[in-house]
């Protein structure tokens, strides 16, 4: 008896062309792994596992593929507000581009604009874009900082991501508590020691663990 497609990933097939992912280069790869596993890609319970497989990374890795401007779509706005902009506790989960494990964790944001805003949403979209590509966690916080700079000229941005990473977690030290954290300032958060500061408090207040 054929297995059913019953995929549970919500993509249309509008989404997965959108997204542009080579799904039969991936399913074919995906196969020939089962094999030197040792497995049978044809037995029930594999059968449908490259598709499943292709879909998911295409979900997992459509930063890729995301349109800056179209993203933003307009949502900045003009405004006299110079106090700082935090935006904080945002999950996101992406893939190390070393083993292609996922790391899982959540990013705080702060801007102090100069003359301009970002709608509260964009940020973790933003957040997302980086984080759905085969990243290293320095690199995609530096990521983040820099977008925002180049998008809004502020006079400050600053990032700070803190994430645990299952390929020290599941394989190599198998170390289950340990947390990476690392941070991009740019502006007066790095020019100026009390700006800097005032944020770091204000993103371990109330603070929880880091969990999987």
């Amino acid at each position: 008896m054929e297995e059913p497609l019953d995929f549970d990933d919500f993509l249309s097939e509008e989404d997965l062309e959108r997204i542009g992912i080579d799904l039969p280069t991936i399913e074919e790869a995906v196969t020939t792994m089962l094999r030197a596993f040792g497995e049978r890609p044809e037995r029930e319970g594999l059968r449908n596992t490259p598709r499943r497989v292709a879909r998911m990374y295409a979900e997992l890795l459509c930063g890729y593929r995301v349109d800056p401007k179209e993203m933003i779509n307009g949502a900045l706005f003009n405004i006299t507000y110079d106090e700082m902009v935090i935006v904080r506790d945002i999950e996101f989960y992406s893939l190390c581009e070393h083993h292609m494990l996922p790391f899982i964790g959540r990013a705080h944001v702060a801007y102090i604009p100069n003359g301009k805003v970002i709608g509260l949403s964009k940020i973790p979209r933003i957040v997302d874009m980086f984080a759905r590509r085969l990243q290293v966690q320095e690199r995609m916080t530096r990521q983040i900082a820099d977008f925002i700079r180049d998008l809004l000229h502020p006079q400050g941005v600053a990032v700070v991501v803190e994430a645990l990473h299952l390929c020290a977690i599941m394989r190599g030290v198998k170390k289950h508590g340990a947390r990476m954290t690392t941070s991009a300032m740019h502006g007066a958060f790095r020019a100026n020691l009390a700006t800097r500061q005032e944020f770091l408090e204000n993103i371990a207040r109330g603070a929880s663990p880091l969990q999987i």
